[in-house]
């Protein structure tokens, strides 16, 4: 099959999961929700569409390298998480691609650790790229079956001190449909970290999912209580 078959079918399938844009809970929200990483650097794409348009000429070949090599250069973990979202996208069409990234971001976690600050953004880096994959792959055979990516988030979290807004709100993000007492707590620590964060403050004011009646701190919070939101 062709390259532009394969992520025109990827695109399609990925529209078949995110679903209606306009109810809060449609869709997986670490692949269907586009972040705001300004003119950061990322993986190549066309346009601003959330999902693949079908036309990109990536090769996935590159994907692994090119995506070990925006994450070591200290990107901030929202830049992560929308570089592992775009890898995502892209390693659904090519299954090699998407278990060589998985093995070598899992390599890293567990055998490049040089400091605390490098071993918990290893460990968040292969356990968002995880859930993403739990998210994106399904039913299908899936290179993260087995891994629990949210366990892995949360060990980065005690790793840099429970003091990372951001990785609090990729927590939130994860915990969105479930663990309810857990995502609550890391809503809360993501909106109090926004108030010095433009970036999270950026991400949480801006629509979720495309959908113009909700912001992304209000989909995060809708299950908590006005005391709880305002801790």
């Amino acid at each position: 099959m062709k390259l532009s078959r394969l992520l025109i079918f990827a695109a399609s399938v990925i529209t078949v999961l995110c679903g209606l844009l306009t109810s809060a809970f449609a869709g997986p929200p670490l692949i269907c929700h586009r972040l705001d990483i300004g003119d950061a650097n990322s993986l190549p794409w066309t346009g601003d569409a959330w999902n693949l348009s079908g036309n990109e000429s990536y090769d996935t070949k590159n994907l692994t390298k090119d995506t070990l090599a925006i994450l070591d250069s200290g990107a901030p973990v929202i830049v992560r998480m929308e570089t592992l979202r775009r890898a995502t996208l892209y390693a659904r069409k090519d299954p090699r691609a998407a278990k060589e990234l998985l093995t070598r971001l899992y390599q890293r976690a567990n055998t490049e650790a040089t400091s605390a600050g490098h071993d918990a953004l290893a460990r968040f880096d292969v356990g968002y790229l995880a859930e993403a994959y739990q998210e994106s792959f399904g039913k299908e055979p899936n290179p993260a079956a087995g891994i629990d990516g949210y366990d892995l988030v949360v060990k980065a979290l005690a790793l840099s001190g429970h003091s990372d807004p951001e990785m609090e709100f990729a927590a939130a993000l994860i915990t969105l449909h479930g663990h309810d007492r857990a995502h609550q707590e890391h809503a809360r620590k993501a909106i109090a970290g926004a108030k010095v964060d433009p970036l999270l403050a950026r991400n949480l004011s801006s629509q979720f999912r495309g959908d113009p009646k909700q912001t992304v701190s209000e989909a995060l919070t809708q299950s908590m209580t006005t005391e709880e939101a305002q801790k």
